[in-house]
């Protein structure tokens, strides 16, 4: 689903859906064409400057693209549409944190059919991986796989809750989305759900308040993993357990992957969990999700307190 900001302009607004259906059918300069033409009856017209910006690239016209989404981030500051992001895909920018108005927008629009997509469509198997990756840590000191209480960073639809729901007395929700908030408190999973970023979220918690943290397909958002893993060493008890989903890439440290998540590699992990101070357990190569019909290259990690 592609976000539209209407410019304001109704012939602008038209010429828009025009370029976007041309767009789909693969006729892409006639779209560019057209987006400039709304453009001009609309200069600050977001959703046409972000979708001509994605023509461009598309076009190998990276120049412009950038240009383009350099425009589209000024005429919505805010930026909903993840401009910056494809900057930084670009290498016009830094790897820098997501901007939280674009991940809100991104889920509201997709609570309604996210458990269809993620699981149908892109063969979502992220909490089934994480439950079999916590019970194998838990089984190596004979250590019983139950947590009186849980939480679930980006907790979406209530997917993980829904796979950890036989071993967890208590769980509480965190997400930005309210959309997603609304869909996983009809799950009944958790006691609590909280409509905020894992990072703050976490921060009003109190030392040593939780037996284990889930992050399912929720990393992927975050660009800096330092912050959000020193915040779950002291929400843990000790011998608490962090299991969390990554993307990741054969590079080095954290880039914007093609579907504008952030991918990090296994030594950045390594690196981040440590310096947190807590004990890596397990860090598998397996992935998570589907993308164009092939799986994403990701990681399973389990971090524990000591």
């Amino acid at each position: 689903m592609r976000l539209f900001l209407s410019s304001g302009d109704l012939v602008a607004d038209r010429r828009y859906e025009f370029a976007r259906d041309l767009q789909l059918k693969g006729d892409l300069p006639a779209a560019a064409d057209l987006l400039e033409q709304a453009i001009e009856l609309a200069p600050n017209f977001a959703s046409a400057w972000f979708t001509l910006g994605e023509i461009r690239r598309q076009l190998g016209q990276p120049e412009a693209a950038i240009t383009a989404f350099r425009a589209a981030r000024e005429a919505d500051p805010e930026d909903r549409h993840g401009a910056g992001l494809r900057l930084m895909q670009l290498g016009a920018e830094a790897v820098a944190a997501m901007p939280p108005a674009y991940v809100q927008t991104l889920f509201d629009q997709y609570a309604p059919r996210f458990e269809a997509a993620l699981v149908g469509d892109l063969g979502y198997r992220g909490p089934a991986l994480l439950l079999r990756a916590v019970l194998s840590v838990c089984a190596a000191p004979k250590q019983p796989a139950f947590f009186k209480r849980a939480i679930d960073l980006g907790c979406g639809t209530g997917l993980a809750a829904g796979a950890f729901a036989e071993h967890v007395d208590r769980f509480i929700g965190i997400d930005l989305s309210p959309r997603m908030i609304e869909k996983s408190r009809a799950t009944g999973f958790y006691a609590e759900l909280e409509t905020d970023d894992m990072l703050s979220g976490m921060t009003t918690k109190p030392d040593a308040s939780a037996e284990l943290i889930l992050a399912a397909d929720a990393m992927v958002y975050v660009a800096d993993l330092a912050p959000v893993l020193r915040e779950a060493k002291r929400v843990l008890v000790a011998g608490g357990v962090f299991a969390f989903t990554a993307e990741t890439h054969d590079g080095e440290d954290v880039i914007v992957g093609g579907g504008l998540r952030y991918a990090h590699s296994a030594p950045y992990v390594r690196a981040a969990v440590a310096a947190a101070g807590l004990t890596l357990a397990l860090l598998e190569d397996l992935s998570a999700r589907n993308e164009d019909n092939i799986p994403a290259p990701g990681l399973v990690v389990v971090a524990v307190k000591p």
